[in-house]
Formats: C-alpha cells, sequence, structure tokens
C-alpha cells in the first residue's frame, strides 16, 4: 500500500495502462508537455512518447470525434476534457455516436472510449470550471456515468473503465484532487469490486445518505456529527450513478426506512431525482418518511464568492436528516 493523492492516483492508473496494453493511447488540450491544467498526466508524454499522449487542438467535438474513429480502428482511447463546462462542444459526439454505435451496428463495433471530466465545485473557479453536467449522460443510454471519491477508487475503477468495452464518462472531483488515502497498486484490479457496484461507506441504522464524488467527504461529516445527536446514518457511495446498483442501496433503505439523496447539481431533474423515484417503486413498503434531496440550487454556478452557499454542506444534509427523522428542522420551522 502507498499513501498518494488522487491526482497521483490517477496519474499512476494511466501510466500502468498505458505500459500494459500498445491500443491505450491519451488525447487532450495541454496534457502532454504541460501534464494537463491539473497535472494528472505529468510526465507520461515523455515516457510513452507523443503519439501516445497526445496534445489536441482546443476543439473538443474534434477529440471526442478522433476517439470515436480510433476505437473504430481497435484502439482504447482515454480522452481529458479540461473542465467541466468544457463538455458540451463534445455533447453531440457523445450522445450521438459514443453512446449509439454499439447499439446501431448490432454490437459488431464497440466503443472503448474513457471520458476523464475534471469535474464539480468547492475550488474557488467560475461558471465553464466548477459544473456539474453528470444528469445529461446519464440520461443517455448507451453510457456507463462513474464518480470516483478517494485515491484507491480513481486509480482502480480507471482502470477498470478503459479496459470496459462500453464507453465511460469518468467523473474525479477537482476538489479532491489533492486528498491522500492509501493506494494498493500491486493487486490485481480483475480482483476489485466491480465498476458498477456501490460501496457502504459507513454503517448505520436510522437513515440512508446516498451519494457520490466530493459529496461522499461531506456526508461523512454529517454522519460523525448526527452520532453526537444519537442518529444513526448509513452512507452509501454510489460510485457508478449509470447503472446504479439498486440492490446495495435497496438493501440498505429496508433496513432504515429513511433516504436522503445529496450531489453538488442542481435538484431539477439531477440524479437524486431518478434515484428517489426508483428507491420509492423498490422500496415504498418500507419507507418510513418521504425521500429528501439535498442539491445544488436552480442557477447558473455562482461566482467563487459565493460557491459556499451553492454547494450542500453539512448543516444542509443534517437538515434533511431531522425532516426525514420527523425532528424539528428548518422546513418545519418555516411551514409552521
Amino acid at each position: 500500500m502507498t499513501e498518494m493523492t488522487m491526482g497521483k492516483a490517477l496519474n499512476a492508473a494511466l501510466r500502468d495502462t498505458l505500459a500494459a496494453d500498445d491500443r491505450v493511447l491519451i488525447m487532450g488540450e495541454d496534457i502532454g508537455k504541460l501534464g494537463g491544467v491539473f497535472r494528472i498526466t505529468d510526465g507520461l508524454q515523455k515516457e510513452f512518447g507523443p503519439r501516445r499522449v497526445v496534445d489536441t487542438p482546443l476543439a473538443e467535438s474534434g477529440i471526442v470525434g478522433t476517439a470515436v474513429g480510433l476505437a473504430f480502428r481497435g484502439f482504447r482511447p482515454v480522452v481529458e476534457i479540461q473542465f467541466d463546462g468544457f463538455v458540451y462542444p463534445a455533447f453531440d459526439q457523445i450522445v450521438s455516436q459514443v453512446a449509439k454505435l454499439h447499439y446501431r451496428t448490432q454490437g459488431r463495433v464497440k466503443m472503448p472510449i474513457t471520458i476523464r471530466i475534471p469535474w464539480a465545485g468547492g475550488v474557488g473557479a467560475a461558471e465553464h470550471h466548477s459544473e456539474s453536467p453528470e444528469a445529461y449522460f446519464v440520461h443517455t443510454a448507451g453510457l456507463r456515468v462513474v464518480a470516483v471519491s478517494n485515491p484507491q477508487d480513481a486509480y482502480t475503477m480507471l482502470r477498470q473503465a478503459i479496459a470496459s468495452d462500453d464507453p465511460v464518462v469518468f467523473f474525479e472531483p477537482k476538489r479532491l484532487y489533492h486528498s491522500k488515502g492509501e493506494v494498493d497498486l500491486d493487486g490485481d484490479v480483475a480482483d476489485a469490486a466491480p465498476l458498477g457496484l456501490a460501496r457502504v461507506v459507513r454503517e448505520g441504522t436510522d437513515v440512508t445518505v446516498l451519494t457520490y464524488g466530493a459529496q461522499v467527504t461531506t456526508a461523512m461529516d454529517a454522519a460523525i456529527a448526527a452520532e453526537d445527536e444519537g442518529v444513526s446514518l448509513e452512507v452509501i457511495d454510489l460510485r457508478s450513478i449509470s447503472p446504479v446498483d439498486y440492490a446495495t442501496v435497496a438493501a440498505s433503505v429496508r433496513r432504515t426506512g429513511r433516504v436522503v439523496v445529496t450531489h453538488e447539481a442542481s435538484r431539477e431533474g439531477g440524479v437524486a431525482a431518478e434515484v428517489i423515484a426508483s428507491v420509492t417503486e423498490k422500496c415504498f413498503h418500507y419507507l418510513e418518511a418521504p425521500p429528501l434531496r439535498v442539491t445544488g440550487h436552480d442557477v447558473p454556478y455562482p461566482p467563487s464568492k459565493l460557491e459556499h452557499h451553492h454547494l450542500p454542506d453539512l448543516d444542509r444534509i443534517l437538515d434533511a436528516v431531522d425532516q426525514v427523522m420527523g425532528r424539528p428542522s428548518s422546513y418545519s420551522e418555516v411551514t409552521a
């Protein structure tokens, strides 16, 4: 086991995959000489050369379109989108081509493309640099969508994504790039938990808290704070948000009877809405209270000085916990 940051874990995953499989190559803006704006690809072009680690023009549609052609020819391209809000020029390629070609060709063509996206807020950046566009891709059949929350998952899940024959949209919470954790670089990735499996991060008995990405850390802080008040929160890191591991989720909800879902993205039409709808269908007779969402607000991402008002925090999660527990909360005070 080696202690490293999430950024270093992602770099190690890319290095190990490039070394193990000649079909893998990386493409993106400034990823070669510079090593990417977050230095995730630092040193890789020097080690593997400019034909395997390719600096591209500033043209996301062209980057993903080129990856489609490479996948047709048997390569396994890894695409870096420089910031979350820069993915929109590539949206047509991802939705119209990447997600559909396997189905359109009746399985004769595979699209083993991994689209890495530094994602979400908490770093003091502006719009187009702090956005959470995951719901667009979750709604698109034919894509796997995953989000990592710790260095070990960053290493293991990126290697699994690149090895997958399915296209994977791979979200990396940029505010966790410098967070540290133990990483097993020598274990067999094939023996790790499957890419689509959720993980119970903390066991509890009173409320199930479902989340992903950097919000896992916030949910864990809320669980520690709730414990001081005698409330036991079970925190589940979804890891995969398309498909969702509803077997793990439902097993938890049937034990606790209460659900809170939190993410940074806007509320309307978000992942939380879909998760709550599915949980209600599968666990309706076990629910002791209506499930609640704790999300970003339905506004464009605010200026950096205001983002702490936008991002769901410990207090907002605990307030939702109070509501589903039938305890006094800010909501009950407003509606009283």
